[in-house]
């Protein structure tokens, strides 16, 4: 052990102050043990940023882990009597940091530490789980090719541990894009770009094509990459070559202790580990000295486990405190399915983004993919309808088809279905698809599975049960839980994972036919063909049916966006026109329908529109919007920090928002709008026809805006209800036997919908419990005294 070295209060070499560190701890008896980078109980990676805060009477310090002195790793924060330092050789459990002085009670606290590569709270890992390799693999009669994954050395075990490696770019002084320009590609992707804007830096003479940041720096990066809850992850960092970063105790000063978490797109559950499909390249960012973080298992096309993705959030962040220093706020960024990523850690885990700025918006996975289903099953209605013929009637039957969906044109609805139609497979399948704008469908010859595995890996009803099965919830099953978890069920060996979809009740097409726009009869006969699918995801005659756990542990979960939590972060959303695609403008609003439902106000949300496209334009107005929304939410954020009352986060949030921040959409410049700004929403679309805000199927069926109901509940069928529409006694008596139980009753609130309440521990198994409260230090055995040497 050594000599047992205290720490008197003298002149001892600085390290760079906690933005929120006291000044000294005010109880004259107490210290006080702090984790600055996360709950002491949520700790991961075997190292802990540690505080200890000292009340002004006491002296000559000495700290302690598992008994063992560890006083020497603790240095004073500069300005203060507190001390900090990087605790290394946490085991796995339970560890006991304890503190002592002259003149202070010691105390202890104890640190709960998990593995590195996960998880920490979100449940037992998937598996089967394929390992990403140094260089790709081809496939073997057992396993799947693999991934690169921009590691030299290969994983380790089944959590797919691989060692961290460090590379230095520097930024040349080429400009980004058009002829000639550099590519802000990745310098090492897997296809790196010919002539990348970030090149490898070699530490000596500065190459003569070095740029400079805006804060005056060499534009020198340092890009850690590793892997963390087996995602694959990259931190990017303005770094000086010539002066030491060991870890959190000692940042380097061109890090403002900012950072840009960036989330991947799209959605997927791919049970192969991968890169992240994320650039950390992020010029806006990097040269206003953030720090830039991503990790595959953040990215929604990689990941569909929505709690271990933001687990994973929170794990980067600790990693990011203790080795990199002490963090003022993080925000998030993300389009599609990483502004669902955004959201969903706004409501699973408040407080691991103090702000987001988000683009192509959805809320969540879960109602998102009521309109993916709907849209799937409606197309297939369509056909047996005769509506998708292409025949003289065709244009017409666009118009109906329109009218039902809710949308601009029928085509979203073959958009969906062709994007992500089949993203709800549980085994081997030939992916069906939309091939011509009149609806026609047509089914591939190519087999293929949502897991990315081997066929003979993958579920399969008769000759391979037990095999993987590849939906979100089954991705996500230590959520969700196994129908095998469920007795009452009667059967043990399902390994079915329970999931929410549902579209019991639902009167597909009734907006459509109280106007108009379809006949009685064409009503009656799209809701006795409509179907659903069963649990294997096969079209099935009978509606779907939710299960009543799941429903529920997706409201607790907050993996439904929840109004109530996401009224704690602060929102920026950009919100561009897709309306023929997928990314409908109404899902922005619908975002800000449940705040005002749930939370009562959104005044921590703003809008800016613009009608370009899906993403700001390049040129032109609204080129400006991506770096306004990071300038702007920089300093909403740098308000939010420095608000150290008492009052709310809610509170604090909507108080400190900078001045004139507010909604707009991006308008022709005129005597009316010399900006070529409006900032009334409501006069957008008389100003740009493309603001007009569609529906959804769900809307058309009589649902809400907010459209956050997962399975409705039910009231007895009632002619009255169809007003001004007359049914006839045969169509009523034909309703009746497609809706025996009633049809939706949209004035109630969902099955099993309650208010979030997350975050959550899975540990002890799916549905998850409530955090305990986070542990504080507390007085130990015995008074502190000194023993001198």
């Amino acid at each position: 052990m050594g000599i047992r070295r205290h720490i008197p209060f003298v002149l001892l070499t600085a390290i760079a102050a906690a933005p929120l560190s006291v000044a000294a701890h005010d109880d004259d008896d107490d210290l006080e043990i702090v984790t600055l980078s996360n709950r002491a109980d949520l700790i991961s990676g075997g190292d802990a940023l540690v505080e200890v805060r000292v009340p002004r009477r006491a002296s000559r310090v000495e700290i302690e882990l598992n008994g063992d002195d560890i006083t020497s790793a603790f240095q004073v924060v500069p300005g203060t009597r507190n001390l900090r330092g990087l605790v290394a050789g946490l085991v796995v459990g339970r560890n006991e940091l304890s503190a002592k002085a002259r003149g202070a009670n010691k105390v202890r606290l104890t640190v709960t530490n998990h593995p590195g590569g996960g998880p920490v709270l979100s449940g037992p890992q998937i598996v089967p789980y394929f390992c990403a390799t140094p260089t790709p693999q081809p496939a073997t009669a057992t396993s799947p090719a693999t991934n690169q994954s921009g590691l030299s050395t290969f994983a380790t075990g089944p959590e797919c541990n691989i060692a961290a490696e460090q590379k230095l770019y520097y930024r040349s002084t080429q400009t980004a894009g058009g002829a000639g320009g550099c590519s802000l590609t990745l310098p090492d992707a897997n296809n790196p770009p010919a002539n990348p804007c970030f090149k490898p830096y070699t530490p000596g003479p500065a190459p003569a094509d070095m740029a400079t940041t805006l804060t005056g720096v060499p534009f020198i990066v340092r890009v850690e990459r590793g892997t963390m809850n087996r995602g694959i992850y990259d931190i990017a960092v303005l770094f000086d070559p010539t002066k030491p970063w060991v870890d959190g105790t000692a940042p380097q000063a061109q890090w403002n202790g900012k950072i840009l978490y960036q989330f991947g797109a799209a959605t997927g559950q791919p049970r192969r580990q991968a890169r992240s499909t994320s650039s950390w390249t992020s010029e806006m960012a990097l040269t206003r000295g953030y720090l830039v973080a991503q990790n595959s298992m953040t990215d929604s096309s990689l990941n569909s486990n929505r709690v271990s993705m933001s687990e994973t959030v929170m794990m980067m962040k600790e990693h990011v405190g203790d080795k990199y220093g002490p963090v003022k706020f993080t925000m998030g960024s993300g389009c599609s399915g990483g502004s669902i990523n955004s959201n969903m850690n706004a409501s699973i885990m408040p407080g691991n983004l103090d702000g987001i700025t988000i683009s192509c918006a959805y809320p969540d996975l879960e109602t998102t993919g009521m309109e993916v289903g709907d849209c799937v099953l409606l197309a297939e209605a369509y056909v047996k309808m005769g509506w998708s013929d292409g025949g003289p009637a065709q244009a017409a039957n666009n118009l109906k088809k329109t009218a039902i969906n809710g949308h601009l044109d029928q085509n979203g609805c073959h958009a969906w279905y062709n994007s992500f139609g089949s993203n709800g497979k549980v085994g081997n399948y030939f992916a069906r698809s939309v091939t011509s704008s009149a609806g026609a469908i047509g089914q591939s010859s190519t087999q293929t599975n949502n897991c990315q595995l081997l066929a003979s890996q993958v579920y399969d009803p008769v000759n391979n049960p037990q095999g993987a099965r590849c939906s979100a919830w089954d991705w996500a099953a230590s959520i969700f839980g196994r129908t095998s978890n469920d007795l009452s069920l009667g059967d043990t060996t399902d390994q079915r994972a329970r999931d929410t979809r549902d579209n019991v009740g639902i009167q597909y097409g009734l907006k459509a036919l109280l106007s108009g726009a379809i006949s009685a009869e064409e009503f009656v006969k799209l809701n006795e063909i409509i179907g659903g699918t069963d649990k294997d995801s096969n079209f099935s005659t009978a509606r779907t049916v939710a299960d009543r756990r799941a429903l529920e542990i997706a409201y607790q979960a907050g993996i439904v966006l929840s109004g109530r939590q996401y009224a704690k972060t602060a929102v920026i959303d950009l919100r561009g026109w897709d309306d023929q695609g997928i990314h409908h403008q109404y899902r922005t609003f619908s975002i800000r329908e449940r705040l005002d439902r749930e939370y009562g106000d959104h005044d921590n949300q703003v809008i800016w529109r613009f009608s370009t496209g899906l993403l700001p334009p390049g040129t032109g107005p609204g080129s400006e919007l991506t770096l306004e929304a990071f300038v702007t939410m920089d300093q909403w954020l740098t308000n939010l920090i420095a608000d150290t009352s008492r009052r709310s986060i809610e509170r604090k949030v909507r108080s400190a928002k900078p001045a004139g921040v507010v909604d707009f959409c991006i308008v022709p410049v005129s005597a009316e709008n010399p900006t070529g700004r409006e900032f009334n929403l409501a006069l957008c679309e008389s100003k740009v026809a493309r603001y007009k805000v569609s529906a959804s199927p769900r809307q058309v069926a009589g649902g809400a805006l907010s459209e956050n109901i997962l399975k409705c509940r039910l009231k007895p069928l009632n002619s009255a209800d169809y007003s001004p529409v007359v049914l006839s006694t045969e169509h009523l008596a034909r309703l009746s036997a497609v809706f025996p139980d009633g049809v939706c009753d949209w004035d109630e609130r969902g099955v099993e919908q309650e208010r979030a309440r997350a975050p959550r521990d899975y540990t002890d198994g799916p549905g998850g419990e409530s955090l305990d409260k986070e542990p504080e230090s507390h007085p130990g055995k015995g008074h502190g005294h000194h023993h001198g040497h």
